[in-house]
């Protein structure tokens, strides 16, 4: 046999032992499509029904005061979880990327996107609700209210009350009493330096003008 056709022979034989080393016959095994009719099954369904008691990893929530804000169908008074430093910081954190938007960094419900024209919520600072149970607050945050959305998806469970937890600090920020605090506190109150003035508040900027609306570029 000549060289060149010993070259031939083996190409052929290389090819063809890389088209067996290929070949997956996986993708032709038998399968069951969801939805589709089958035989393997005397009810005829390809999909079978979950077993009765099945619950989706991470949705066995039977602590109705944390993931709820409710106990007995009524709002908890109290924080389901410790409250510290660490809660408030990151409270202050979720709230200022999620809340302050509409109601500002103080709780006062002035921010940037109510100064473009959208809804304004209340204050925070309004004796309805700094007197609210804290399960209200959570409520809303998961459930929404009025023309607030609800926010159940974009923040989890612990960061809401973080959220709430931060909400009732600005309003204790806000009205607190001289008489609540103890001696040693209000000394140090005393020795504090007198807080400089507040600048003057910069004016709104015009509603930016929607195209196709009154007034607005067409």
């Amino acid at each position: 046999m000549r060289n060149n056709e010993r070259l031939v022979v083996l190409a052929v034989a290389l090819v063809a032992m890389v088209g067996v080393a290929c070949r997956q016959d996986m993708h032709d095994a038998p399968r069951i499509k969801a939805y589709a009719e089958t035989d393997a099954f005397p009810d005829g369904r390809g999909m079978r029904p979950l077993p009765d008691g099945t619950v989706a990893r991470g949705f066995l929530r039977t602590d109705s005061r944390t993931f709820e804000g409710r106990q007995g169908g009524v709002l908890v008074t109290e924080f389901p979880l410790a409250v510290d430093a660490a809660l408030l910081a990151r409270g202050r954190q979720r709230y200022d990327i999620f809340c302050s938007p509409c109601h500002d960094r103080s709780g006062y419900g002035a921010g940037m996107v109510v100064r473009r024209g959208y809804r304004a919520p209340p204050s925070f600072h309004v004796d309805r609700l700094r007197d609210a149970p804290v399960g209200h607050i959570y409520d809303v945050i998961t459930r929404g209210f009025g023309s607030m959305p609800d926010y159940a998806s974009q923040i989890d469970v612990n960061d809401r009350w973080a959220i709430v937890a931060y909400v009732r600090a600005l309003q204790l920020s806000q009205s607190a009493r001289l008489d609540a605090l103890t001696p040693e506190e209000r000394e140090r109150l005393n020795g504090m330096p007198e807080a400089p003035a507040a600048p003057t508040p910069t004016p709104a900027p015009a509603p930016f003008p929607i195209p196709g609306a009154e007034g607005g570029p067409r």
